[in-house]
């Protein structure tokens, strides 16, 4: 993969060492809300984000989303490279863990309000290999903890796998997609209104930068958002169309 996301899902890249990465992030609205929010021209939802790699097998990360005034934090370390030779590995392990940081205001300030449930956390395995040069896939097993969730009927602790893949199209172009399986009976409070998360898109190299177009069906841009909270729906047009822009700069 280009960059350490697919989309929204963490990828098997890392930052190298000594190297920040400054991501953008923005997606519109869904393009079901038609001509009068100009197919979701209206809104817009960004994150900032700075990715920073401190070994060749160790980064961090951080980043701020104007969905839910989110603040999010990032470790991920490399456990299994793929390789060939006198070690023979055939595919590539990480270990991520994130913790997001809601400061959007209570919807209710007048009842026993706590920090601890602004917070949420999510333990993934990566589980990847890069077939040719032309195309890679992964697989994340994915645990989400929420300390406050959207009803009494939903777990705290939610089961997802997820799956991604890119496919090289050209030097500098490329396809990926990406999906979220989140086990039945865990995230009931949403109702019918829940959706797998789904995103497609297209990486663009352009010399530092890397740009992306995507399509998905989730708001948020932060893993615990991606894989519980998502709600659109693909075949109802409830798509936001988004673009992502990477900038890494090395240290002196």
């Amino acid at each position: 993969f280009k960059t350490t996301r697919v989309i929204n899902a963490l990828s098997l890249e890392n930052t190298h060492a000594g190297v920040l990465d400054f991501k953008i992030s923005h997606r519109f609205g869904f393009l079901s809300g038609g001509p009068y929010e100009l197919f979701g021209l209206d809104q817009a939802y960004m994150r900032i984000g700075f990715d920073y790699g401190i070994t060749p097998w160790l980064m961090v990360g951080v980043g701020r989303s104007n969905y839910e005034k989110t603040f999010d934090g990032l470790l991920k370390a490399k456990i299994l490279r793929q390789s060939k030779g006198k070690r023979n590995m055939p595919i590539s392990l990480q270990y991520a863990t994130t913790i997001a940081l809601k400061s959007q205001k209570f919807a209710d300030p007048d009842r026993d309000n706590y920090f601890s449930s602004r917070l949420a956390y999510t333990h993934q395995l990566i589980i990847g290999r890069k077939f040719s040069d032309a195309v890679s896939f992964q697989i994340m097993p994915t645990l989400v903890h929420r300390n406050l969730t959207q009803s009494p009927d939903d777990k705290n602790d939610v089961l997802a796998i997820g799956a991604a893949g890119r496919v090289k199209l050209t030097k500098r172009i490329a396809i990926n997609g990406e999906y979220y399986y989140v086990l039945p009976n865990q995230v009931l409070g949403m109702g019918t209104d829940y959706h797998n998360s789904l995103s497609l898109g297209f990486d663009i190299e352009t010399g530092g930068h890397v740009f992306q177009l995507h399509f998905t069906n989730s708001t948020s841009m932060v893993d615990k958002g991606v894989i519980t909270e998502t709600v659109g729906d693909w075949l109802n047009g409830d798509i936001h169309f988004g673009f992502k822009i990477g900038r890494a700069s090395c240290r002196e």
